[in-house]
């Protein structure tokens, strides 16, 4: 059982940075740093989307409006956090 409370905390750790280099690759791409219509830097871009897009829309509607500021990527890795350090600890505890 630890070694499965080990393992959910790597993929979270994998998951955040997934997480942070959506926001990146968001920032990149409004500055205009890299082009959007590059097929690698779209597919790249879609790709991160689809994974933390599942997780990010209900935090984006449960958040209020902030005009163009997105702050739900640190309230998911606020959560992240929070598993990893609360939550999985005192799992492991159990056991």
């Amino acid at each position: 059982m630890i070694e499965l409370l080990g393992f959910i905390h790597y993929l979270i750790t994998l998951y955040s940075y997934v997480v942070i280099a959506s926001v990146i690759m968001s920032w990149l791409l409004g500055f205009g740093v890299v082009n959007a219509q590059n097929p690698f830097v779209r597919s790249l871009y879609q790709g991160l989307n689809a994974v933390t897009e599942p997780l990010l829309r209900p935090i984006r509607n449960a958040m209020p409006n902030f005009g163009s500021i997105d702050l739900s990527p640190i309230i998911l890795l606020l959560g992240c956090f929070f598993v990893q350090s609360v939550v999985l600890p005192n799992i492991a505890k159990l056991f």
